[in-house]
């Protein structure tokens, strides 16, 4: 499995701990940056880990900022990209098993690197449960369809 990671200044450190962390469970890691905390753009690190997940280069993303608001709403804006922020394990789990959620949002500046390794642990455990769930995606893949012409 490949995973993409990337965040801005307020989610740097975090990436960092995670990319130990996702290579400990033989998980080979794109790193989209950023490579530093020196302020930087949030929607350029959203953009670069979705468009490795939409074209195929990475299974999945992880994408982190200060809050992970920001940059989950700029990963969101790529068709065929399910970004879920979330701040639980409970949550992440959900977000794969109802939502077939392509890419993980953190917030840097809110989570421990326990919370956030556990949200990774149970998003990356957690099985999409497809059936009525599908149905829901589909709607969604209909209104990003509309969006585009």
């Amino acid at each position: 499995m490949k995973i993409a990671i990337g965040s801005d200044h307020g989610g740097f450190e975090l990436k960092q701990a995670l990319i130990p962390f996702l290579q400990g469970r033989d998980i080979e890691v794109a790193d989209a940056g950023t490579y530093s905390t020196d302020s930087v753009d949030y929607p350029e690190f959203a953009e670069a880990v979705a468009l490795l997940v939409v074209h195929g280069e990475a299974d999945a993303g992880i994408v982190i900022c200060g809050t992970g608001i920001g940059i989950s709403i700029a990963a969101n804006k790529l068709p065929g990209i399910r970004a879920a922020l979330v701040t639980t394990p409970q949550m992440a789990e959900l977000a794969k098993q109802h939502n077939n959620a392509n890419i993980l949002a953190l917030g840097g500046r809110i989570l421990s690197l326990e919370t956030a390794e556990a949200c990774v642990t149970a998003w990356l455990d957690a099985v999409y449960e497809g059936d009525r769930h599908q149905r829901r995606l589909d709607k969604i893949t209909t209104i990003e369809k509309k969006s585009c012409q």
